[in-house]
């Protein structure tokens, strides 16, 4: 089971979402270009996010994710979100996803910090052996971003995910597995402009 963490670098925090993020969600991610690839837009309207992040806050009391907001602590800002999910512990595996960030942080600091604190603590506290992480085949931005950060590109699923109007997308499937993770973290660290930035600060 998931147990609810802060994790936080020098930069960023990431705090499991409560109900009274709702505004700050909302205005983070309702952007309808960062939508694109998926079936609905889930800041679209007080009501679509509300029923979003109620599920995802029930899931964390069941301990099936974790579901977070995203802070820049520069600007005391929730910029986005993030989850851990799907958690196999027979298999010691888990997702990270369910990611946006709005666009004036895209491309920044934000997505590399927030990957180095998830996967830290996959792999180091959670004794993770596979860490999957998945987008539509056609986000090509999002796929670029999971490659920067050292995922390997699995292949194709086809009809792997259905939304709720019925249609499937193909998932562009990547992984880092525990024996990948000692390069990666070491690459972010030295990749970062600053490698203290990425340190992991205690909550």
């Amino acid at each position: 089971m998931f147990k609810p963490q802060i994790l936080q670098s020098q930069l960023i925090k990431l705090i499991p979402m409560t109900m009274g993020h709702l505004e700050a969600y909302r205005a983070a991610g309702n952007y309808p270009e960062m939508w694109q690839h998926m079936p609905i837009n889930r800041c679209e309207t007080t009501e679509v996010a509300t029923t979003w992040m109620k599920e995802a806050i029930n899931e964390m009391a069941l301990g099936q994710q974790i579901a977070f907001v995203t802070l820049d602590k520069k600007t005391n800002q929730v910029i986005g979100s993030t989850r851990l999910f799907r958690l196999n512990e027979k298999d010691k595996s888990l997702e990270i996803g369910h990611t946006f960030i709005a666009p004036e942080f895209q491309r920044t600091y934000v997505n590399s910090h927030a990957k180095y604190l998830m996967l830290k603590y996959a792999f180091e506290e959670l004794n993770m052996a596979r860490v999957e992480i998945c987008t539509n085949e056609h986000n090509k931005q999002s796929r670029a971003a999971i490659a920067r950060i050292g995922g390997h590109f699995e292949g194709i699923l086809r009809k792997h995910r259905r939304a709720p109007n019925g249609d499937y997308r193909n998932t562009a499937m990547f992984s880092i597995i525990d024996s990948e993770w000692p390069q990666i973290k070491s690459h972010l660290l030295k990749t970062g402009s600053k490698s203290q930035e990425f340190e992991h600060v205690p909550a």
